[in-house]
């Protein structure tokens, strides 16, 4: 899952930017501004409040810091829209207020036009104006009751259907402000003195310690690539007459917090907008936007979005995407009846969730391709694919809210996640984040009828658990053709309860507080390939998430390599498989999978032996949670890592930290030295590649690999899961071949014992 405050000045920044602070807060209106006096004149709406029928005009005339001349008569200065349309929403119960008749509006019409020519340059808050008429007639609160003030034709006039909402009192207020900021150019600037740059710089990297109430299995570092310093991450642009907003302004802003592009001329906004995806506050009120764009639904960390007085009559789809967005300001615009209703009665949040859930699926994306990287003839090949599924209990509406509720449910998201993986058709298969009752009760029942069975083992905390709350915890299952694969054995790496056995490791005071409590686990798994009876070792493993704990990571991948090795060593001793179709009935999966079809056994080869582990072709796939660069990227692909790496910190773990770790295979990821993969987890927030397939490269030959996603899609989604992609991490598949070795040594398949062999 890249936000947070950059710590250095950008070059051709706006003017004014200011260092983060709390979020938006809206002063009351007596708050003194840079270089005016204290105006009380414009407060909150009361039963005072002006309207068609009761216009303080005497009040605001003799107001010298008001947005008008004193001799000006102000008559509806405080209308929001200029209609008694909209003047209805103002209070609850005051709609009656508003049936006057038409001689009243004509009055009130005739008294705009005369009004009209007083806008130009006007002493307002001791700014000079320069604008024209035609700069001001779009933020001047006169204006004719059929009409808004932009011009465009007051179609919303609805009736009430309700209460008016609190929420919906509150956003007329703050279009009243967003109206009377529209004379004073970086008026965000002075109003908080957000133009002074911070003393003290801000860190950009994440916050790396557990945060309370999150739930720890699905959290993610949240930014990404090299931590700068950075003293603001809000820009005001409000007030300059803007017409255009260049791409640039997005594309290396990315850090923004806050925009404000208010108090312009805007007509349309770009779409790369949606790079903007720290944003949490976007004022883009009194412009001439007609639409927004759909990448506005990339901008998921949004809590207020301001669009007052523009010219949009249709709301995105994508706009639903923003399950965080505590306000859109929409007053003033010619919108649809149900959408205005909806916000007036029920408010933002009620408004975006209903947008999401009644949103249909949009085009999906173009299948990924098929990288073929070898085409030489092979006499054995093998594919495997790795996959976190993400577990039903971690796909939660609080971590993955802009997914639509049924399509974050595992009722769907299962569905879909088996077709891909019999689309993928695979002979190995490494799932990640499968509970307990998902792989007995579904993908294992299911998957028999396509020729797979499986091993599964949950994390260790199922061990102290109630059969109720154990179905719950989630773990790795590895599935296999078992038409093609024969499985000798199987073990479970608890590299907790390792970590604390060792000599070296149990005494240490680190050990104890931060790699015991951690409870993943991988399942290792040995294979004899029935028809060639060549070997093969499967490694499925779900490392810890939490950025905090680089460390702990790299002590489980160094405990995994060890553990991996001295089986390897084990099973290369491993007598012959001398009877395949005993196997029919595996245990591993019981004896209701019944897969040997006729004549198999005329089809048994004899198996192969191997003088050391290293020579057992290897195969180590799952979810690392970690990418290149790290610690554990390189303890993978060099073979070994200092004990002084910059990822174990201060920490002591034994001879991990006094030796340095290391392993003895010659191990690449599948994708290295091919297009690498743009991501394998996606969300608003974090997106990286930290799953992989390695490979022994003395035993295996890489032929193919699965594509990336498609590009342009991803930049239209700001997350997944979605319609079409049913986890946040997408299925990673590769095909191999196995390389011939000249010292193989064949055993005949015989029926009666094993023949002996020498070690």
């Amino acid at each position: 899952m890249a936000d947070g405050p950059y710590r250095y000045q950008q070059p051709g920044a706006a003017p004014y930017y200011y260092h983060s602070h709390p979020p938006y807060q809206h002063h009351p209106r007596h708050l003194a501004r840079s270089g005016s006096p204290t105006n009380n004149s414009r407060a909150a709406y009361t039963n005072e409040t002006p309207s068609p029928s009761h216009s303080p005009v005497s009040q605001a005339s003799h107001n010298p810091y008001s947005m008008f001349g004193q001799n000006h008569q102000q008559g509806q200065h405080m209308m929001m829209n200029g209609g008694s349309g909209h003047q209805r929403y103002m209070q609850a119960g005051m709609a009656n207020k508003f049936q006057q008749s038409s001689s009243q509006q004509q009055q009130q019409h005739h008294h705009h036009h005369q009004q009209q020519n007083h806008v130009g340059g006007h002493q307002a808050l001791g700014h000079q104006h320069t604008y024209s008429s035609g700069t001001m007639s779009n933020v001047t609160p006169h204006f004719a009751s059929s009409h808004l003030h932009n011009g465009t034709p007051n179609n919303n006039q609805i009736p009430l259907s309700g209460p008016v909402s609190e929420h919906w009192q509150q956003q007329l207020v703050l279009a009243s402000e967003a109206r009377e900021a529209s004379s004073t150019p970086h008026h965000h600037c002075r109003k908080e003195g957000v133009s002074r740059v911070s003393k003290g710089a801000t860190d950009s990297s994440p916050d790396q310690s557990p945060r309370a109430g999150d739930d720890e299995e699905r959290n993610r570092a949240t930014t990404t690539g090299e931590i700068r310093r950075q003293d603001w991450d809000a820009m005001d642009l409000s007030g300059q007459g803007l017409r255009a907003l260049s791409p640039s302004l997005f594309c290396h802003y990315m850090f923004l917090g806050k925009l404000f592009i208010d108090n312009n001329r805007l007509t349309s906004l770009h779409p790369s907008l949606g790079q903007l995806r720290s944003l949490t506050h976007l004022d883009a009120s009194n412009n001439q936007l007609m639409e927004i764009p759909r990448e506005i639904g990339m901008l998921v960390n949004l809590t207020s979005l301001l669009l007052f007085h523009n010219k949009i009559n249709l709301l995105p789809n994508e706009i639903g995407y923003l399950f965080k967005l505590e306000m859109l300001g929409i007053e003033g615009n010619p919108l649809d009846e149900e959408v205005m209703d909806e916000i007036i009665r029920r408010g933002s949040k009620a408004l975006i969730t209903q947008i999401r859930e009644n949103t249909p699926a949009g085009p999906p994306p173009n299948g990924r391709d098929w990288h073929i990287l070898d085409e030489t003839s092979a006499p054995e090949t093998l594919s495997v694919l790795t996959y976190n599924i993400l577990c039903e209990r971690y796909a939660t509406p609080k971590l993955y809210g802009y997914t639509p509720s049924d399509i974050l449910a595992w009722d769907y998201r299962k569905g879909l996640i088996l077709s891909e993986i019999k689309d993928h058709d695979a002979d190995i298969v490494c799932l990640q984040e499968v509970d307990h009752e998902g792989y007995h009760e579904y993908f294992r029942r299911e998957l028999a009828y396509h020729d797979y069975r499986g091993v599964f083992s949950p994390k260790t905390r199922a061990k102290t658990m109630a059969d109720k709350e154990a179905k719950f915890v989630d773990g790795c299952a590895t599935f296999f053709k078992s038409s093609k694969f024969v499985c000798l054995d199987k073990h479970v790496i608890d590299f907790a309860n390792m970590a604390i056995n060792r000599p070296d490791m149990k005494g240490e005071h680190d050990t104890f507080n931060r790699v015991m409590p951690r409870d993943q686990i991988a399942v290792v798994t040995f294979f004899e390939n029935r028809a060639t009876g060549s070997r093969l070792i499967v490694v499925n493993v779900h490392f810890l998430w939490d950025p905090a704990y680089k460390d702990v990571k790299l002590v489980q991948v160094a405990i995994l390599m060890e553990q991996v090795s001295k089986l390897a060593d084990r099973w290369a001793k491993h007598p012959p498989c001398t009877d395949k179709t005993a196997f029919q009935h595996s245990e591993i999966d019981g004896e209701d999978n019944v897969t040997a079809s006729n004549g198999l056994q005329e089809l048994l080869a004899p198996s192969q032996e191997y003088s050391s582990g290293t020579q057992i072709p290897l195969l180590v796939c799952g979810d690392f949670n970690s990418s290149a660069g790290s610690g554990v990227y390189d303890l993978m692909a060099q073979g070994s890592v200092s004990g002084k790496h910059e990822d174990l910190g201060n920490y002591s773990y034994g001879n991990f930290t006094r030796d340095g770790m290391a392993h003895p295979f010659t191990l690449k990821s599948a994708y290295t030295g091919t297009d690498e993969l743009s991501v394998t987890n996606y969300t608003p927030d974090f997106r990286d590649v930290i799953d992989y397939i390695w490979y022994s490269s003395n035993g295996l030959q890489i032929r193919g690999v699965l594509g990336d996603v498609d590009l342009e899609y991803l930049s239209k989604v700001p997350g997944f899961p979605n319609h079409h992609f049913p986890s946040d991490h997408l299925p990673l598949r590769a095909e191999f071949s196995v390389k011939s070795r000249k010292d193989v040594k064949a055993v005949e398949a015989k029926f009666g014992p094993p023949k002996d062999r020498r070690s």
